[in-house]
């Protein structure tokens, strides 16, 4: 009995527990804020080469700006659903 309360560990994720927490935190919200306008960047790219090459009869050209439209919408989507997603996973450890 002493040795399943030995190995019985708990864990709390904290992020203010350890000094710099709050910097740590305002730094990966600015890494969020520069992709997102990265994404916005790659998007608007994106749509100005799919509608040259759409309007000058270019398919390759075309494909390659619808794609860069979908990575950049791909990309803002899992920006902004990362804090849910590791959430999704942190919960679903911890009832394991």
């Amino acid at each position: 009995m002493l040795f399943t309360l030995l190995l019985d560990v708990t864990m709390s994720p904290d992020p203010s527990a350890l000094p710099g927490g709050a910097v740590l935190q305002t730094l990966i919200n600015g890494l969020a804020g520069w992709a997102l306008l990265a994404s916005l960047a790659g998007l608007v790219i994106g749509a100005a080469v799919w509608a040259l090459g759409a309007h000058s009869q270019n398919y390759q050209q075309a494909y390659l700006g619808r794609r860069a439209v979908l990575v950049a919408g791909g990309t803002a989507l899992l920006i902004g659903a990362a804090p849910t997603i590791i959430n999704f996973f942190v919960y679903f450890g911890v009832g394991v």
